[in-house]
C-alpha cells in the first residue's frame, strides 16, 4: 500500500497541462512508490480514461463549502479553490498529501521528496514566494509625502474577503504563500485551521484566491507550524524566468549557485503576443543560459 500522494485537479482545457504533469512525475523511477490521484473538475468522459490508465483514483470534486452559484457562473475549475483544503476526505487511504497545481511539472525528484518530508509532525510544507532577484514583493500606491495604499496581494485580498482589518494588517507585508504546491498528513490539525479560514473568505470575498488567503491567514494569523521550503521547490516562472543549463540539459535558477529547479509553475502564464503559454505550447520565449547566451525556450514539460 502506497503511503504517499500526488493530487491535482483539472477541467477538460487543461487536461494537456494535468497530463504533462503526471508524465514529469513518472519520468522518475521512485515514482513507484508514490500514489497519483486527480480530481475531476470538468473533464471528459474520454479523457478520464486516459487518465484512468496512469494514475491511481480519479474522484469528482465537490464544492466541499456552499458558495452561491452566481459567484461560480459554470466555472466548475474553481472548485480547485475549495476541495484542495479536503484532501484526505476524497482519498482517506494515505498519509501524506502533496498537492501540485496542473500547470506545474516536477523537474528535480528531490523536491517531492521534500515536501514529504517537511510535512512531518503535521507541519505544513509550502514555499513563499520570495527570494533572490525578486525586486517587488509588496506594491503600494503613494499619494502625498509618506501616505500611501497598501496594494499587497495578502492585503487586497483579505479587505475585500472582509476579515478584519486587524488580521488584514498583520498579513499585509507577509511574504506571500503561494498554494499551488504544499505538503501536509493526514492527521494534521492544519486541516482543520486551513478550512475554518477558508469559510470566512468565501463568505465576501471572491472564489478565485480565497483558499490561498486562508492558507495565508492559518500560517501569519494562526501560526500553523510550517516548513518553509526554497523557491526551487515552487519555481514561479510568472515572477522570475530561470536559466537554461545546457550542459545539463534542465532549468535552474537564474541565480549562483544556481540550484536545479524542481517544480516549475506557470502560475498567472507566461504570455506572448496576448497568447498563454499553458494553452499553446507552441510559445517560446528568450531565455539566458549559464554562458550568457539567448535562446528561444517554451517551459512546459517536454519529454
Amino acid at each position: 500500500m502506497k503511503k504517499n500522494v500526488i493530487v491535482s485537479l483539472a477541467d477538460a482545457n487543461y487536461f494537456p497541462l494535468l497530463e504533462e504533469l503526471i508524465n514529469s512525475i513518472k519520468s522518475f523511477e521512485k515514482c513507484k512508490d508514490v500514489a497519483i490521484c486527480v480530481l475531476d473538475a470538468g473533464l471528459t468522459e474520454e479523457q478520464k480514461e486516459r487518465l484512468s490508465k496512469n494514475v491511481d483514483e480519479i474522484k469528482s470534486a465537490e464544492w466541499d463549502i456552499e458558495v452561491p452559484p452566481h459567484k461560480v457562473k459554470g466555472k466548475e475549475w474553481l472548485k480547485s479553490q475549495v476541495s484542495r483544503a479536503f484532501l484526505p476526505k476524497y482519498f482517506p487511504n494515505y498519509e501524506k498529501y502533496l498537492w501540485i497545481d496542473c500547470d506545474a511539472w516536477v523537474n528535480d525528484w528531490s523536491c517531492i521528496e521534500l515536501y514529504f518530508k517537511a510535512c512531518n509532525n503535521g507541519k505544513l510544507g509550502i514555499t513563499q514566494t520570495l527570494g533572490p532577484g525578486y525586486k517587488i514583493t509588496s506594491k503600494v500606491n503613494w499619494l502625498i509625502g509618506k501616505l500611501a495604499i497598501i496594494k499587497s496581494q495578502n492585503f487586497k485580498h483579505a479587505v475585500k474577503s472582509k476579515i478584519g482589518y486587524d488580521k488584514a494588517r498583520k498579513l499585509a507585508f507577509a511574504p506571500h504563500i503561494n498554494i499551488g504546491v504544499f505538503s501536509l498528513e493526514k492527521n494534521s490539525k492544519g486541516w482543520e485551521i486551513w478550512q475554518s479560514n477558508l469559510i470566512k473568505t468565501l463568505k465576501a470575498g471572491n472564489i478565485f484566491g480565497s483558499e490561498g488567503l486562508a492558507i495565508n491567514m492559518s500560517v501569519y494569523i494562526d501560526n500553523l507550524e510550517t516548513e518553509f521550503l526554497p523557491l526551487n521547490c515552487n519555481w514561479i516562472t510568472s515572477n522570475l524566468l530561470p536559466k537554461y543549463d545546457e550542459d545539463n540539459n534542465t532549468f535552474v535558477e537564474p541565480y549562483l549557485p544556481n540550484y536545479k529547479i524542481g517544480i516549475m509553475h506557470l502560475a498567472a502564464g507566461i504570455w506572448l503576443n496576448g497568447k498563454d503559454m499553458r494553452v499553446d505550447k507552441s510559445i517560446k520565449i528568450e531565455i539566458e543560459t549559464l554562458s550568457r547566451k539567448k535562446i528561444l525556450k517554451s517551459l512546459r514539460y517536454n519529454n
